[in-house]
């Protein structure tokens, strides 16, 4: 079992574009992995590979980390209806990024779904969307090229209008992050303040942090036990000194992250069994 992570940054329309270029690519050229997992430069491991691995490999393969809900709220009016315009086509002559045109109405096809841009996904609900043997994922695909901060909404919208697919969502996805209350658009940035509450949430990832900020170095030592300039150890470590060479790829040596992560993991695991949450 192999976890790919596709490292995007821009949060538009482009975003859910390059995320499903990047599965086709994966589709394409390796057979060998089981989940997609979407990451930002702003995003940081609170587990090991090792530990990852060692947490997914008992997990059902047609499981989909998705937080979500269909309480749009204030994105209802503010993201939902306009109607958004590429610049470079009908605005030339501006310096916007966005115009935002008139209102529109919310379809009755489908219903819309919001959740977090930083999901795991199976590798069949990758081929679903990226294939698209019905015509959901292409009509939910056109009409989120005009909507603000689409990542946030396409692959939710996609996975809950979709039957059997929506059995397979969890809601969740895996991330310790720090939104104010109500939430703004953007959540707090980490520091070493946050080093307790990030390890006791028991997530995979957190977000977001500055580059190089001393919290990560605090993470490497504390957490992943990682020295400066070298990779994060685990099973495939080999050589003098350690882990100068790649030893047994297929060695897995997971440490108390993985403790961690198993217990939310099959918490979580066991809402979506009973249908709380999911798809609502």
């Amino acid at each position: 079992m192999i976890l790919k992570a596709n490292m995007v940054t821009y949060r538009g329309p482009t975003m859910v574009a390059n995320t499903l270029h990047a599965c086709a690519i994966l589709l394409k050229r390796s057979k060998d992995w089981d989940w997609f997992i979407n990451l930002s430069a702003s995003d940081y491991p609170l587990v090991t590979q090792d530990d990852l691995l060692y947490t997914f490999s008992d997990l059902d393969r047609s499981l989909n980390f998705i937080e979500h809900t269909s309480h749009l709220g204030w994105k209802l009016d503010k993201r939902a209806m306009p109607l958004i315009i590429d610049p470079g086509l009908y605005m030339s002559n501006k310096s916007d990024v966005f115009w935002v045109g008139p209102k529109r109405t919310l379809p009755t096809a489908f219903k819309l779904f919001t959740g977090s841009a930083w999901m795991v996904l199976s590798r069949a609900f990758v081929e679903y969307v990226v294939w698209g043997w019905d015509n959901l994922p292409r009509t939910l695909l056109m009409y989120y090229t005009n909507f603000i901060s689409s990542p946030e909404g396409y692959f939710q919208t996609v996975v809950c209008n979709s039957p059997e697919l929506a059995k397979t969502v969890v809601n969740s996805d895996l991330h310790y992050i720090s939104w104010d209350n109500p939430p703004k658009q953007h959540p707090h940035v980490l520091s070493i303040n946050d080093t307790g509450k990030m390890i006791a949430s028991s997530a995979a990832f957190a977000r977001k942090f500055k580059q190089d900020d001393p919290v990560l170095n605090v993470i490497d030592k504390k957490v992943l036990h990682r020295q400066k300039g070298l990779l994060t150890p685990g099973g495939w470590c080999s050589g003098k000194p350690k882990c100068s060479k790649v030893g047994n790829t297929y060695k897995i040596k997971p440490g108390p992250g993985s403790k961690r992560l198993r217990v939310l993991v099959a918490r979580l695991v066991l809402k979506s069994r009973f249908g709380q949450n999911q798809c609502k």
